[in-house]
This record gives C-alpha cells, structure tokens and sequence, in this order.
C-alpha cells in the first residue's frame, strides 16, 4: 500500500472530505501517479485497468477543477456502456458532494426527453456519457461543449473496438481547442496512440500501471456453463461442496452482490455483500467479519475487491463472468497466495460463451470446462463432479 495521502496531493479540503466519506484511505497506484498531472492541467495518457481506481483518478481533479458556480458544462467524460455512465457518474458525484458539483449521466435506453429537461436547467457541470447519446444531444443542440475545459475518454481502447471511432471524432471536433485531454485505456495498440497523436498536446504526459502479477500455476480454474435458470443453484451446489471454505464471489454490480447475498443467507450460508453503497463503518465491520473467519462468504463487486488485503481466500466464484481479462486475473488472484493453493470457479451462460472464449484465449490459462447447458458447447466434456473440498 502506498504510504502517500490524499492530502499530499494538492486536493481541496472539500474533496478530502468527500474521500473520506467515502472510504478512500490511500491513494492506489494511478491516484498517485495521475492525480498531482492533471492537477497542473496537463494532457494525460494513462494505461490502467479495470479495478486500479482510474475514475477517481480523474474523477477527483475534476471535481476540484470545475467552478460549481460558474452554471456550464465544465467537463466531458465519454464512457462505452451505459452502465459505466451511470457508475462513473454516481462517483463522481460523490466525490463532488462537498463541493455541491452537479453531474449528469447521459445514454440510450432512457428517455432523451428526462436528459434534456435536466440540460436546461443548466445546472450540471460535469458531464458523463456514452457516444451515440452525447452526439445525439449535440445535433439535437442541447448539449453546449464551448465551456469544457476538461475531456476525458475512458475505456478508450474499449470503445474503439465497439465502433465509436467515428462518433468520438465528431465529439471532439465540437469541443474547445483550449481544452485538458485524458485517455484512459487498459491497453495501449495502435489506434489509441494515433488518437492520441491527433487530439492531444504534443507534450503529453504517459503514465502507465502494470497489471498486477498472479501466480496462475497455483490456481485451479474451472467453468461451468449453465442455463440462466440453473446459475443460482449451481452456486449453491459448489458452496455446499466446500463448507467452512474462505469464499468472494464477483457480481457485475451491486444490485446483483445484494441479491446473491439475500439469497444465500435465506439459504441458511454464512455470507454477506460488499459495496460501494455501505458506509465505511459497515464496510470495516463486514471485512474484520471476513478476515477473522466470523465471515465465511463475501459476495463483492470489482470495485469493492479493490486493493482488499484478505489473507486464506481458498474459493475465488465468478457469479458473472467480468467483462475484461484484466478483471478476470484481478479477481482469481484474491485466491492462490503467499505460496497456498486456490480455486476458481466461474458460472456462465450460454450468452456469456464469448466472454469466456476471450478469457480462456487471453489467459491461455487451463481452464477446464464443464458443460451443463441445455446448449451444446464449443469444446463439451461429460458432466461430472470434479470439485473436491479443498484442503486447509
């Protein structure tokens, strides 16, 4: 962990006080690198993976950037999914709150109605979206960029394999020659670092985090694929397998982690979630629960996992599969440390199938396959019990 503070990076009394409320302690590794750059106003490159604590990376100098006062949109933040936006969007409120900065969330599948009520108001000064809706808005002509003096392309490499490329030029294109440019982006090919020839100043800042290591080797991974209908009592058969094991299970969100936690506990299983919505005091008590065995099952998002120091983890679960590689390897790497043997298991469905193609072809890992679906699977082997308690 790092030994750095929030507080020896030039942040505001505001914004340290919305850090704390929310739970932050230490900076992570791209906090400390990116933050105090951004700060002095200068165009960033940073490559940093899901689970790192980029938004806040970004998130933080914006909020201590933007003048609530001043009634425009002061920052633009493009994300690829809908979900980023409205993730992205809640913690950079929160990390506003003390400084009563305003964010709005724009993406399809909401009315663009409700969106445009809330741009004439004109009280939003931050904004985060995704692509199609943020073009859309611009050409309808309620989203006025002029004021933006921040820009921050999130996911970047992401995006360009959706297809944004297109529309994130004709954005960029609408904002202010005198602008701050951010790209974050898990990865770095060659398309990313055009981009960031074309847009950015040419004396550019790159800040780059290595993935963190995990000993694989020590790891046994195994996947079931399953119906939807099937995903539940599946986890419910493999937690009955192995009692009394220190056990996380990944959720893509924390609507799921509360669900999956609910049930299990009606099930009568020892466990609990862990999110970004509990309050630190909850948090604290809920991970002692865990780190002294009081607490056998933690039901977690990625966010949530992050930078957890959790000793005797022997069951990794991937509920969902993430969406990332780097997700996937942050969150097996909970399990299968200080030289112990671990388990990963991942529960899939069939519409998940190319998510896990991508993991197993990225990782080049030995995951053994176990398909229980109604569906046929691309490399199928007979169902059998191959999960064994592990050993202490």
């Amino acid at each position: 962990m790092s030994e750095k503070t929030f507080k020896n990076l030039g942040i505001s009394q505001e914004t340290l006080a919305s850090i704390e409320k929310m739970g932050y302690t230490h900076p992570t590794e791209i906090q400390e690198k990116a933050i105090p750059v951004v700060m002095q106003k200068k165009d960033v490159v940073a490559q940093a993976q899901t689970g790192t604590g980029k938004t806040a990376a970004f998130g933080i100098p914006i909020v201590d950037m933007v003048n609530p006062k001043q009634k425009k949109i002061q920052a633009l933040v493009l994300v690829p999914t809908r979900e980023l936006a409205i993730q992205v969007a809640k913690e950079i409120k929160d990390l506003g709150k003390f400084k009563k900065v305003f964010v709005l969330a724009v993406y399809g599948g909401k009315s663009i109605k409700h969106q445009i009520d809330f741009l004439k108001k004109g009280s939003d000064v931050v904004v985060v979206g995704t692509p199609g809706r943020v073009k859309d808005l611009i050409e309808r002509g309620h989203l006025k960029l002029d004021n933006v003096k921040i820009f921050v392309l999130d996911e970047a490499d992401r995006m360009l394999e959706m297809g944004f490329i297109e529309d994130i030029e004709d954005i960029m294109n609408e904002l202010p020659e005198n602008r701050q440019n951010l790209l974050f982006s898990a990865t770095m090919p060659k398309a990313i670092l055009e981009l960031a020839e074309e847009f950015l100043n040419p004396d550019y800042e790159t800040i780059r985090i290595k993935p963190e290591e995990v000993t694989v080797d020590r790891i046994k991974q195994i996947a079931y694929k399953v119906d939807e209908k099937d995903r539940f009592e599946k986890l419910k058969e493999i937690l009955n397998e192995n009692k009394d094991v220190k056990t996380i299970i990944f959720t893509q969100t924390k609507k799921m982690a509360d669900e999956v936690a609910n049930k299990l506990q009606k099930e009568g299983f020892n466990a609990s979630a862990i999110h970004g919505d509990f309050s630190q005091a909850k948090r604290e008590n809920v991970l002692k629960r865990f780190r002294t065995d009081n607490l056998k099952i933690l039901v977690a998002t990625d966010v949530a996992a992050r930078g957890l120091d959790i000793k005797g983890v022997d069951l990794v679960i991937n509920y969902e599969l993430p969406r990332d590689v780097e997700s996937y390897i942050h969150r097996i790497g909970r399990t299968g440390r200080a030289g112990r043997e671990g388990v990963a298991i991942s529960i899939f469905t069939p519409s998940e199938e190319r998510q896990f193609k991508n993991i197993k072809s990225k990782t080049k890992a030995n995951i053994e396959l176990i398909n229980q679906s109604s569906e046929k699977s691309f490399e199928e082997k007979p169902k059998k019990r191959i999960f064994k308690k592990i050993k202490r």
